[in-house]
Formats: structure tokens, C-alpha cells, sequence
């Protein structure tokens, strides 16, 4: 289906930026990866919240392969945010980058952060993506973590999200979206569950913004130009969301 196309990521007179984040949890890269990149290289993103990047053997080689094959560069994480990691563009300067690891519950698969923050000509920004824990308790302790780390990186802008195990009327998720915009809500666009591909039934997956961002819209990329509905269901076990933000160059600075 046809939909509105969402604005190019570029530089404003002002020094603000338009840019393209997407979400998208890729199982491993256990499925079709060649419908994977398609995807991810369709929706033209300066930065990409990875969730279930690979772990394991030659994991790094496995990221970098698909992080190329989508015209893109790894930024951060992987197997050392035990599975977030962060895609971004040339366009994007690297000042730093932290992975960390979350405290481990004895029986529970151990969940980590991954975290940039980059400026895009005078746009210096913060960049933090998690997969939270199955269990309700761990959750709703790793979503006050994401937000103490969301603080702590000492920008004035941080796009923050990836796959949280709950939806939007869940304690874990009205936790993150009572002190972050969450950008679907704020400008919805594209289509909204994000989980399964065959059966979507659930918004699981949510991109962040900090206030003083603009969000232009938010949703899954159903209809975008180059991405198909075949690859959407081949590629991996969710959806992806894709949104456009604004930026100002400045703290209060407006847009032009």
C-alpha cells in the first residue's frame, strides 16, 4: 500500500537536520539476510538501533557484512552489549562510544546497552539502543537503567529505543514515554504492530526523542519505496520502525 513518504534526511540553513532512524531486532541474522539489507538499504537511515545482532562466532565479521551490504558502517555494540549494536552513515562523526552490560539475573538471558553519541555537521546527539527482558520485574529495573544512561551521556539530544518486550500500556513502556517522546505516538506514520511479520498483533519496538526534537513521523515501513512485503516477512521475526526526526543545531534553538 501506498503511504506519504517521509522526508530525506539533510542539513538545514539553520544548522538543524533531518534525519532517518530506524529500529529492527534481526534475530540473529538467522533468516534471509540478503531481504534484511534490502530492507534496511530501502529505508535510508543515518542511524540504525539493532537488536539480536549476532554473538557468537565471527560475530563482528557477520554485522560488518550486513552493516556494508546496507550501505552502512557498525558504530557500536554487538556481542559486546550482548546483542544491541548501532548501524550508522558516513554522515554521521563518532565522538564516543560505550557498551554496557546490565546486571545479570541468575536463570536470565543477560541484556546489555549500546550507546553513541555523534554529531551530524553542528548537531551533536546521543544515541542509545536496548532489548529489554522477558521477565516483568527485570524489565521494568532495565527500563530505569536505559533512562539513567539516557541522562548520563550529558547531550541536549538523544534518540534512544529498540525492542522492549512490552507494549505501550505496560508499566515498562509508560516508565520510558513519561520523561521521552515516543515518536510513533507523536507523529504515527507507516503502520504500527511490529510483531510478527505474518501476524502483527503487538507494538513491541518504539524509537525515543528527547524534547526540543522534532518528530516528522513514526511507524513500520509498509509501502516505502524498495521495501516489499516479502522481504518484510523474510528478513527476520519483527518489524522494523523507521522515523524522521528534526534536530536544532542548538539547546532552544528553532527550526527554520
Amino acid at each position: 500500500m501506498a503511504i506519504a513518504l517521509l522526508p530525506n534526511s539533510r542539513t538545514e540553513p539553520d544548522g538543524s537536520v533531518v534525519l532517518r532512524v530506524l529500529s529492527y531486532n534481526i534475530r540473529s541474522m538467522r533468516d534471509d539476510t540478503h531481504a534484511l539489507a534490502r530492507v534496511i538499504k530501502a529505508c535510508a537511515p543515518d542511524l540504525v538501533l539493532i537488536q539480536e545482532a549476532p554473538r557468537f562466532f565471527r560475530w563482528h565479521k557477520k554485522l560488518a557484512r550486513l552493516a556494508r551490504a546496507s550501505d552502512l558502517v557498525v558504530l557500536a555494540g554487538g556481542a559486546t552489549a550482548s546483542g544491541p549494536a548501532l548501524l550508522c552513515n558516513l554522515r554521521a562523526t563518532v565522538e564516543r562510544t560505550e557498551d554496557i552490560l546490565l546486571p545479570l539475573t541468575p536463570g536470565l538471558h543477560r541484556r546489555g546497552l549500546s550507546t553513541a553519541v555523534v554529531r551530524f555537521g553542528a548537531v551533536r546527539l546521543g544515541v542509545v539502543g536496548c532489548h529489554l527482558s522477558l521477565d516483568d520485574a527485570e524489565r521494568y529495573e532495565q527500563g530505569g537503567m536505559f533512562l539513567d544512561r539516557i541522562a548520563a551521556l550529558g547531550v541536549p539530544h538523544v534518540i534512544a529505543g529498540g525492542d522492549l518486550n512490552e507494549e505501550p500500556d505496560g508499566p515498562t513502556f509508560r516508565r520510558i514515554a513519561a520523561q521521552l517522546q515516543d515518536c510513533r505516538a507523536v507523529a504515527p506514520w507507516g503502520g504500527e504492530e511490529t510483531w510478527t511479520p505474518t501476524d502483527p498483533h503487538q507494538r513491541i519496538d518504539a524509537i525515543f526523542a528527547t524534547e526540543g526534537i522534532e518528530v516528522l513521523g513514526c511507524g513500520v515501513p509498509y509501502g516505502h519505496p524498495g521495501v516489499t512485503d516479502a522481504d518484510l516477512r523474510a528478513a527476520t521475526d519483527h518489524l522494523p520502525v523507521l522515523a524522521a526526526v528534526r534536530i536544532p543545531a542548538r539547546p532552544g534553538q528553532a527550526d527554520g
